[in-house]
């Protein structure tokens, strides 16, 4: 059995050999919060030792991010980051890799008047615009990973002891992650393959629509002309692999922007904003949320679906078997990166231009013309359960059963 430090050893290595795939001259850019310097520090040397030019790290603190939004003026959530946007689109266009290494508090800005917030987001989301379509079309290699913080971890584990809490979190993690196996690399190639091999049979049916009905649910979605089932693991511009999420289960596609109808209700807690939205339930005509409820939440949701004209129309829709090993965890993460890989799930927002064949190679109007939905946000919630049943209907209409009973038919 590999101990923690083992264990930790070999998260890096995943992060640089399977995440990122750093190559011989290559820049790394980090984004992480201060906690996570432990594993930052690994990462750092694996990337160098794999031959990377440069490896930069830009931390963050929560204390000081809640302690701005509760102190700034208001008018400095009006200012874009230009600065900041322009360093990642350089760094971007001369080939970086990007690590980001999420350790949030899901309740971080709880109590926080909800306009300073929708007001950073929109703003910052403009300015980062550029960076984030190159990192939507695959043009860099990209990579999400998470490392335990204390308030994170309490709320994932509120009946657990204080000082067992974080050991609970590493203890999923690693197991997720892989990272408790002799040769996780391994682990994870054979895990791809077989991600790529669902992808091979879902793109060989060319499903016009998908049907999804289960308790509070009963939505069609339809996909464009040439969409392509896809998974985490990718091939940036430069043709080097590369993975976006540790962990994945998930297979994905774009809908067609105009092409979702009926309702559908969340099954898992989404955060967003620092703040928890539960129970909630989108109904949706020609593609666009027409209304919404939530029981909690409610003001975050709809500073969502306000965001921008797109923010209100799906960009992605993924498929993840309720028998999977996070599902199977039982454990609700209280963030996107885990809870979107133990549950179907859909995206209000932008739609990855590698999901439309030869869409990397389109332009953003272009992109529009095929029906792909172009917003500043992205975001994931989960509306998968054990009661989900989807259809795929095809050009002729006839119908194949793709999941009974929350997994694959």
């Amino acid at each position: 059995m590999l101990d923690f430090n083992q264990k930790l050893e070999n998260y890096a290595l995943l992060a640089v050999k399977i995440g990122v795939n750093i190559q011989p001259g290559q820049t790394l850019v980090v984004n992480a919060d201060i906690v996570s310097a432990e594993l930052v520090r690994l990462i750092v040397r694996q990337a160098y030792e794999a031959g990377a030019k440069l490896v930069k790290v830009n931390y963050s603190d929560e204390f000081v991010t809640r302690t701005r939004y509760d102190l700034a003026p208001s008018e400095s959530f009006l200012e874009p980051p230009k600065w900041q946007a322009d360093e990642l689109e350089d760094l971007a266009r001369g080939g970086a890799a990007f690590l980001t290494i999420i350790s949030a508090n899901p309740d971080l800005l709880n109590g926080v008047e909800a306009s300073r917030i929708a007001d950073h987001q929109k703003t910052a989301g403009q300015a980062m615009a550029p960076y984030r379509e190159m990192l939507m079309a695959n043009q860099v290699s990209w990579t999400g990973l998470a490392f335990p913080s204390a308030s994170w971890a309490a709320k994932v584990f509120p009946d657990a002891a204080p000082e067992q809490q974080i050991d609970l979190l590493w203890d999923a993690i690693f197991k997720a992650v892989r990272a408790d196996q002799e040769n996780p690399v391994q682990a994870w190639s054979v895990h791809l393959a077989g991600l790529k091999q669902r992808c091979e049979l879902l793109n060989a049916k060319k499903y016009r629509k998908l049907h999804y009905t289960a308790p509070g649910t009963d939505l069609t979605i339809e996909l464009p002309e040439g969409h392509l089932w896809c998974q985490a693991g990718a091939v940036n511009s430069r043709g080097m692999s590369f993975l976006a999420n540790i962990p994945t289960e998930e297979v994905f596609t774009a809908p067609l922007k105009t092409g979702a109808n009926g309702m559908v209700r969340s099954t898992k807690p989404l955060s967003y904003g620092g703040n928890i939205i539960d129970r909630f339930s989108l109904t949706l005509e020609n593609g666009k949320v027409t209304d919404f409820t939530a029981e909690v939440g409610q003001e975050a949701l709809a500073s969502l679906l306000a965001m921008d004209e797109g923010a209100a129309y799906f960009g992605e829709v993924a498929l993840v078997p309720f028998h999977s090993p996070i599902s199977e965890s039982g454990i609700l993460y209280y963030t996107t990166l885990y809870d979107e890989n133990a549950s179907c799930h859909l995206a209000l927002g932008a739609s990855y231009a590698f999901t439309l064949q030869d869409g990397i190679n389109m332009t953003k109007e272009q992109l529009v013309d095929k029906g792909m939905n172009q917003s500043l946000t992205h975001v994931d919630f989960m509306m998968g359960s054990p009661e989900m049943n989807i259809d795929g209907i095809a050009d002729d209409g006839s119908t194949d059963p793709i999941f009974r009973n929350g997994d694959w038919a």
